[in-house]
């Protein structure tokens, strides 16, 4: 359990998102960047929210991370925790059925098998709990194929292409596709995005609830949070972004 420390700003929480906004796409958070969050938490209420599960985000900010601050929701608050204490956890499996999920599945790997770009590796869809991720070039891709495939992607529209094919095929589950990150997007029923953890904020617990995040555009993971009527959304274009931001707001 997190130890209990005065909040000098009880009624307002800072909402995180993790890629590019607290570390590097897919990379460890700093001990400067760690030390700054702890520090900010001593100001506000600090939360995490993140696309990945919890085991990707504790590669990323440290196991335990449910521990550390009040808040912490992966796979957009589908699990999500309030000091350490797990509140909810649902399932994709469970809300569209196994043969929605085969259906998704055998036309997205045909797809797949028939696109043409220059690399491939391995790991193109990777089912989570609460969505699924599909990744053209494989997640198990290197640093150097990964930063080559998000310029090629954005030229080209890879991603953006497929997650136009994939609404006409699959416009009767009404589900969201949301493109984050360098090489994948998500895919999971509406209201399922990042939004999702807003439900565990109470609106009598909390007068403001601001939201950091480097994919608010439209179509990015945290649009949809950004934007809600509930949250002040601020875009940051890296971690040292982030804690600037911050600074002037809180500290």
């Amino acid at each position: 359990m997190p130890v209990e420390t005065a909040v000098e700003n009880p009624r307002v929480i800072a909402l995180f998102d993790v890629d590019g906004t607290l570390t590097q796409p897919r990379g460890e958070i700093t001990k400067d960047m760690m030390a700054f969050l702890k520090e900010l938490s001593k100001k506000v209420v600090v939360g995490i929210v993140g696309g990945s599960d919890l085991p990707k985000q504790e590669e990323q900010l440290g196991k335990g991370i449910v521990d550390v601050f009040p808040y912490n929701f992966s796979q957009n608050g589908l699990v999500a925790y309030k000091n350490g204490t797990l509140l909810e956890e649902q399932t994709l499996s469970k809300f569209l059925g196994e043969d929605n999920i085969k259906k998704i599945v055998n036309w997205t790997l045909k797809y797949l098998s028939e696109l043409d770009i220059p690399v491939k590796r391995g790991t193109f869809l990777e089912f989570r709990s609460g969505m699924m991720n599909i990744s053209p070039i494989g997640r198990n891709c290197t640093r150097e194929e990964r930063d080559a495939y998000e310029i090629f992607d954005l030229e080209h529209g890879i991603r953006e292409t497929m997650v136009q094919k994939m609404k006409a095929e699959f416009q009767d589950l009404n589900l969201t596709y949301s493109i984050g990150g360098q090489i994948s997007f998500d895919l999971f029923p509406c209201g399922w995005d990042k939004t999702y953890c807003l439900r565990f904020l109470n609106s009598d617990d909390f007068d403001e609830i601001h939201f950091f995040g480097d994919k608010t555009f439209q179509g990015g993971n945290d649009y949809e949070v950004y934007t809600h009527e509930r949250t002040f959304g601020h875009t940051v274009t890296s971690p040292e972004d982030t804690k600037e931001q911050c600074t002037k707001l809180f500290m």
